[in-house]
């Protein structure tokens, strides 16, 4: 579980901890958020980006996101395609 470890491989080139960006994504400085959420999109495996963030906090997030120009297009359409799914189906 990515929680138990002390620095998440996705943010490799910074010294943050697992509770340093929790804290990030969880606080104010919506920039920084921004960043931390880009990196997860573009580094972290799939079932490991929901241990930080939910469906709905990555939907609110989405349009400040700075990210590959494919890695926005293939994360767009999964947005765009889970848009026409049910709640009780997900």
């Amino acid at each position: 579980m990515m929680s138990a470890l002390k620095f998440p491989y996705f943010i490799w080139d910074y010294d943050l901890t697992d509770t340093d960006v929790r804290a990030i994504l969880h606080g104010d400085d919506e920039k920084q958020k921004a960043w931390v959420v880009a990196r997860m999109l573009e580094s972290a495996r799939y079932e490991d980006i929901w241990q930080y963030i939910s469906l709905a906090e990555l939907r609110a997030i989405f349009p400040k996101l700075q990210l590959k120009p494919q890695v926005r297009a293939a994360w767009e359409f999964a947005l765009s395609v889970w848009a026409t799914i049910p709640d009780h189906e997900r």
